[in-house]
């Protein structure tokens, strides 16, 4: 049995390990003294800022900024954390300024989530996240004697958020930045929604933390079964009645903005990612159930908008922040053969700050530098998605067949049904959990394939390698009986009957493992536009075509490719009605089984486009 309790990581989470490169802080005392500052903005308002400086003042050194919400803590120039990043950067010497941003624990004004950036600033009261930075780099390379003039930024998740709002008209000192796990879009992919639907268990987890009041007790389910506690409380309106109770400001936001209105486009990253001047270095993880969409499009921004920038992408089989916090050898079951983690920290992750913020040694990492899943390999590639990549569809089939050959005749009948009760929805892991669980992202698969509300499509045992590298298209051809309706498309790495289990032998037996490769939802709803909703007329045969967040994967010889379309993934991603209702202010009563279509048929053949390497 598996059970979680979500919580969201601190600031202190993301620099103190136990993990045998962690220094202690006997270490960082001996070598390192701490400040604390208050230092202003323009517009006046303040900002906590731990500042801990090498004590050998026999040379100077690069500056290592992070910005985050979740305290720049421990508090007290005599409290010291346990490490301050990696062994790397502690003994190569660098200075480390950590901030609380604006409006949080230590530094005053007002916190806002996800602060807008503001695309014109006339007056020292026009501030955002990138105003901010700036004026926190000018202030440390004028006030801190035992600096060389370059700043380096970084963050993992919300202070990957900061980071790359760093980026933007950017201080000439801040010479290079690397956004990991970055919050680009609240809505179309990042944490909350996917594609307009809404991420359940992982919002509440998040907000009933977060976003509490300062004071409160953190909030106790009673029970590690998210499915029935979720299932439970009903309709969303719910939520705020017996356990919120209006005490969460951005939850009541959330509710009041159910589309892709301007309160979300403000909140969406991505164009203000223009004329980018420090070097940058995205990170982020294939298996990331968080900010996966986040890392792969602010490098997609940087890339197309600012050509002439070093701007390099550095993908793992890692959870949210695994590259830092764990070996990355394993998720769940899934094995990549190595310490992937440790790898990234050693080859990639040091040199690239050493070399921009130090001028130590040639920099010799490739545009993308991606880790292939299957394969379990490290490759270099000089673009992303790989030039070499091709565009091929595999097609829905009769009898639960999956085929890179298009359907030539018209079977009878052309669809394959299922019913989609919101009362019984499909589940997400196989197990008992309570939030959002790191480990699904590859979980078996096979629980859900009996499930008579699941459709399941497979290739033959695979002859050669398909290697995938690059974004999961799903086109959908599909019917309901009702008038709205999620549609969940799951890629899946079947293994041979004869796969060996893990070492040490465990419950799950590996012979048919049903790995998930890539999975999301997408609300029908949103089918044509995220800022305009629309309902499915019922019985019509309608496309549904969206993009899934990028995959580098090597189904092996032996193995198959499999294809699962359900309507509901419980509690991970909220129950739609299948009534076409505002689903923030739905009733019990709008809650309705509805019959789902899904064509195989010449002129209406649904498939999923993969980009295959040559």
């Amino acid at each position: 049995m598996r059970s979680r309790f979500f919580a969201r990581v601190s600031f202190a989470w993301l620099l103190v390990s136990s993990l045998a490169w962690a220094q202690g802080v006997e270490y960082i005392k001996a070598n390192y003294t701490k400040h604390e500052h208050q230092i202003a903005m323009r517009d006046g308002k303040k900002l906590f800022t731990a500042v801990y400086v090498p004590k050998d003042a026999s040379r100077r050194y690069p500056i290592l900024l992070m910005r985050t919400p979740y305290g720049a803590g421990p508090y007290g120039e005599d409290k010291y954390p346990n490490t301050l990043v990696l062994e790397q950067f502690v003994r190569e010497g660098y200075i480390f300024a950590t901030q609380d941003v604006r409006g949080r624990n230590k530094s005053e004004g007002e916190f806002v989530n996800i602060r807008p950036i503001k695309p014109v600033k006339n007056s020292p009261g026009d501030t955002d996240e990138s105003t901010d930075t700036w004026d926190t780099v000018d202030w440390l390379v004028k006030n801190l004697p035992q600096n060389n003039g370059r700043v380096g930024m970084w963050g993992i998740s919300y202070p990957g958020f900061y980071a790359a709002a760093g980026l933007i008209d950017a201080h000439p000192a801040l010479k290079a930045v690397s956004p990991q796990a970055p919050i680009a879009d609240w809505f179309v992919g990042d944490d909350f929604h996917h594609n307009g639907a809404l991420y359940l268990s992982h919002t509440f987890g998040f907000l009933s933390l977060f976003g509490r009041p300062e004071g409160t007790p953190r909030f106790d389910p009673g029970t590690p079964d998210g499915y029935r506690f979720y299932l439970d409380a009903g309709p969303l309106p719910n939520i705020n009645a017996r356990y919120f109770k209006g005490a969460i400001g951005f939850w009541n936001e959330m509710m009041e903005h159910p589309s892709y209105d301007a309160f979300w486009q403000a909140r969406n990253l991505r164009p203000h990612l223009k004329s980018i001047k420090p070097a940058v270095m995205t990170v982020g993880g294939w298996f990331d159930a968080e900010d996966l969409f986040g890392a792969l499009n602010v490098y997609q921004a940087v890339e197309k908008s600012s050509p002439g920038t070093y701007n390099i992408l550095v993908m793992g089989p890692w959870f949210h922040g695994g590259w830092l916090r764990s070996d990355g050898d394993a998720l769940g079951n899934a094995r990549f053969g190595s310490k992937t983690g440790v790898f990234y920290r050693e080859n990639i992750f040091a040199p690239f700050f050493d070399h921009y913020l130090k001028g130590k040694g040639e920099l010799k990492l490739p545009e993308a530098y991606v880790f292939e899943t299957g394969a379990n390999a490290w490759r270099a590639h000089d673009a992303w998605p790989p030039k070499n990549a091709t565009a091929r569809s595999i097609y829905l089939q009769t009898g639960g067949r999956l085929s890179f050959d298009a359907p030539r005749d018209r079977p009878a009948p052309a669809f394959d049904e299922y019913v989609s009760d919101p009362a019984r929805p499909v589940p997400y892991v196989p197990g008992i959990a309570y939030g959002m669980t790191r480990e699904h992202m590859t979980d078996d698969q096979r629980f859900a394939a009996t499930r008579p509300d699941v459709l399941v499509y497979q290739t033959d045992a695979l002859a050669e390698d398909v290697t995938v590298a690059g974004p999961v298209s799903p086109d959908l051809y599909v019917s309901t009986t009702g008038t709205d309706s999620d549609f969940v498309v799951k890629l899946i790495d079947v293994y041979p009957d004869d796969t060996p289990d893990n070492e040490p032998s465990g419950a799950v037996r590996m012979g048919g493992y049903q790995q998930l490769v890539r999975g999301e939802a997408m609300r029908g709803r949103f089918r044509n536009s995220y800022e305009k909703p629309e309902p499915f007329v019922p019985g019509k045969v309608t496309r549904i075509h969206y993009t899934m967040p990028d995959v580098f994967h090597a189904f092996r010889r032996g193995h198959r490719i499999m294809i699962q379309i359900q309507s509901s993934w419980f509690p991970l991603v909220d129950r739609n009605p299948q009534k076409f209702v505002d689903i923030c202010k739905a009733k019990a009563e709008d809650f309705q089984k509805a019959t789902q279509r899904v064509y195989r048929a010449p002129g209406s053949a649904s498939s999923v486009t993969l980009l295959v390497l040559k």
